[in-house]
C-alpha cells in the first residue's frame, strides 16, 4: 500500500505558531524532505523530533521528486517543509505534488503559517479578493509582461521581495501602477514585526534614506472599478459612434442589442445614441 505525502506549514518567525499536529506527523513520518536540512535542524531539534531528513529543493525539484514517489509508492510516509509557512507556495513544493497526483499518491495538507496571509489581514487593504504574485520573475522580458497585467488588476495585489532588490521593485511598480497605496510587511509574528501602511511613493521616499533589512511581504491596492471605468468610456470615446456600432454588429449582435451596448460602453443613455444615428441617417 502506497505512503502519503504531507505538506507541513511552520512557523514564519514565532515557534508558537508550530501545531500540535504538524509536530506529531513530523515525528511518525519515516522521512522529512526539507528546502534547507541545516536551517530545518533547528526546528526539529526544538520539538525534539529526530526523523530522518533528506533535503528537497530548486536545484533537485525534478530528479529528487522521482526519488521521494519512488519512496511513497513503496509504502513510506513523508512529511514536506520549507524553511517558513506553507510548503508549495512560491516554492519547489509544487512539482513533488503534481508529480504525486500524477502517480496516484495520495496528498494532503497540515495548514499553518503563510506569509501572504499574514500580511493581507494586516494589510488595511481590502481582503475580499486579492491576488499572489510571489517573486517578480528574474527575466526582464517575462517581469514587463507580469507588471503590465498587474497594472489592470483590480484585486489587493501581494508580492514578495527581498531586501536588497526592494527600492528597484518600488520604482518599477511605481512606474507602472501609479500612486497606489501599499503595505509594507517584514519580520511577521516576530519580535520587531513591522507593518508599513504608505504609498508607493511614500514607500520610495522612506527607503531611500532608511536601509531595506529582512524579507518583505507587498501589499497592494488593486485598481479601482470606478478607474477602470472611466478608461474604458475614454477608450471608446476614441471610436465614432458608427465604428463602436459596427464593431458589435460585427460579432453577430442585432442593432438593438449593438446600440443598447453602445450607450453602456459610453456612459450615455441608449436613447442619445438612437437619437445621433437617426440624425445621421
Amino acid at each position: 500500500m502506497a505512503g502519503m505525502l504531507f505538506l507541513c506549514a511552520t512557523p514564519i518567525g514565532n515557534l508558537g505558531d508550530m501545531s500540535p499536529r504538524v509536530v506529531e506527523t513530523l515525528r511518525s513520518v519515516d522521512v522529512i524532505a526539507a528546502e534547507d536540512t541545516r536551517n530545518s535542524i533547528k526546528l526539529l531539534n526544538h520539538f525534539d523530533i529526530h526523523t530522518p531528513m533528506t533535503s528537497y529543493h530548486e536545484y533537485n525539484k525534478v530528479e529528487k521528486a522521482k526519488q521521494l514517489i519512488g519512496q511513497l509508492v513503496n509504502g513510506q510516509n513523508i512529511a514536506l517543509i520549507t524553511d517558513a509557512g506553507t510548503p508549495a507556495i512560491s516554492d519547489p513544493g509544487e512539482v513533488l505534488v503534481r508529480m504525486c497526483l500524477e502517480s496516484g499518491v495520495q496528498v494532503t495538507s497540515l495548514p499553518g503559517p503563510a506569509a501572504c496571509i499574514t500580511a493581507l489581514t494586516l494589510s488595511g487593504l481590502p481582503t475580499r479578493r486579492f491576488c499572489f504574485e510571489g517573486f517578480l520573475p528574474a527575466d526582464k522580458k517575462e517581469k514587463k509582461l507580469v507588471l503590465s497585467e498587474l497594472a489592470d488588476e483590480s484585486r489587493t495585489m501581494i508580492l514578495y521581495e527581498a531586501p536588497h532588490h526592494l527600492i528597484r521593485t518600488l520604482e518599477e511598480l511605481y512606474e507602472v501602477l501609479g500612486q497606489r497605496r501599499i503595505t509594507l510587511c517584514r519580520e511577521l509574528t516576530k519580535k520587531f514585526e513591522t507593518v508599513f501602511p504608505t504609498t508607493l511613493a511614500g514607500a520610495l521616499e522612506y527607503y531611500r534614506t532608511e536601509e531595506p533589512k529582512g524579507e518583505y511581504v507587498l501589499v497592494i491596492e488593486g485598481k479601482s472599478f470606478a478607474e477602470k471605468r472611466q478608461e474604458e468610456i475614454a477608450e471608446w470615446a476614441n471610436m465614432s459612434i458608427e465604428e463602436h456600432m459596427r464593431f458589435y454588429e460585427e460579432q453577430g449582435m442585432d442593432r438593438k442589442a449593438a446600440m443598447k451596448q453602445v450607450a453602456k460602453d459610453r456612459g450615455v443613455g441608449k436613447r442619445e445614441i438612437y437619437a445621433y444615428l437617426q440624425g445621421g441617417e
